[in-house]
């Protein structure tokens, strides 16, 4: 009888337990924690970006923070604050290395940098839909066009190639091209000017970024455009929070069909683009 009155007050105290733990974790209270409700009674949305990769987030002449990324930066604060709302979007601009750690610390609600999904990442962060599909490129030193056609020709002895700190460039260049010389940078740019200047065999980065730098440094590079990779990107945010990847979903997949999408594409990713080359 004894054994049996235990059995008995155990179960009553798991199915308590169980009971407490679903009130715990029950969607009202999952909806409260969503970072939307927080961005609602803050007033603003933040939004972490690195500023240095192009065209999807860089600073302009006067250092004010324009992009692809940045005008739907706008729109997403648009859709959530009404008409105006692109004035409560705060950018913060933040070291690549440090961008992730800043989000799980509530630096900021969200990163839209152009941002690679990568499992590794995905066990850090939730991602939402992709928002653009980029593959590794190749810029070379005009004077190798007839010496570099692929990144197998790169894969050699005494091949120096560059790219930038913690990016899918680099891993790749480590996975695909091991016998080179691998020389990794702060920023986009130290590794692209290595090859403008003859100095390094190629740069190696995402398809958007290096047909800048064959725009800006047309006289001494060329782009191989040919993907090494598919890599989607995707904007990040913290884990536990079905609301607001919910929200994000659904705004992407609005900008994508009403024409906005398209329109920010044509800006950043053609007309810029053209711009460039004919500035340099």
């Amino acid at each position: 009888m004894k054994k049996l009155l235990s059995v008995l007050l155990t179960l009553i105290l798991i199915g308590s337990y169980c009971q407490g733990s679903a009130k715990a974790f029950s969607t009202e209270d999952l909806a409260k924690a969503s970072a939307l409700e927080e961005i609602l009674k803050r007033g603003e949305l933040w939004v972490g970006m690195e500023a240095g990769y192009q065209p999807f987030e860089m600073q302009d002449e006067k250092g004010n923070i324009v992009g692809f990324d940045v005008d739907i930066a706008y729109e997403m604060g648009k859709a959530i604050f009404g008409e105006g709302g692109e004035k409560k979007v705060r950018l913060i601009n933040t070291a690549w290395e440090g961008i992730i750690p800043a989000l799980m610390t509530h630096k900021f609600d969200i990163i839209m940098s152009g941002m690679t999904i990568l499992q590794s990442r995905n066990l850090k962060v939730n991602f939402c839909e992709p928002v653009y599909y980029i593959g590794q490129c190749l810029l070379i030193n005009k004077k190798d066009v007839n010496k570099y056609k692929s990144y197998k020709d790169l894969n050699k002895k005494g091949v120096i190639i560059t790219s930038k700190l913690g990016v899918t460039g680099a891993f790749t260049a480590e996975k695909m091209m091991p016998k080179a010389t691998l020389r990794l940078f702060k920023t986009e740019a130290e590794g692209a000017l290595q090859v403008a200047n003859g100095i390094a065999d190629a740069y190696i980065y995402d398809e958007p970024q290096v047909r800048v730098f064959a725009a800006k440094y047309k006289d001494n590079t060329v782009g191989i455009f040919d993907p090494i990779t598919y890599e989607p990107l995707a904007w990040a945010i913290r884990k536990g929070d079905p609301d607001f990847l919910n929200w994000l979903n659904n705004f992407l997949r609005q900008i994508r069909g009403d024409g906005r999408w398209d329109q920010f594409k044509q800006k950043w990713f053609v007309d810029y683009i053209e711009e460039l080359a004919k500035k340099q």
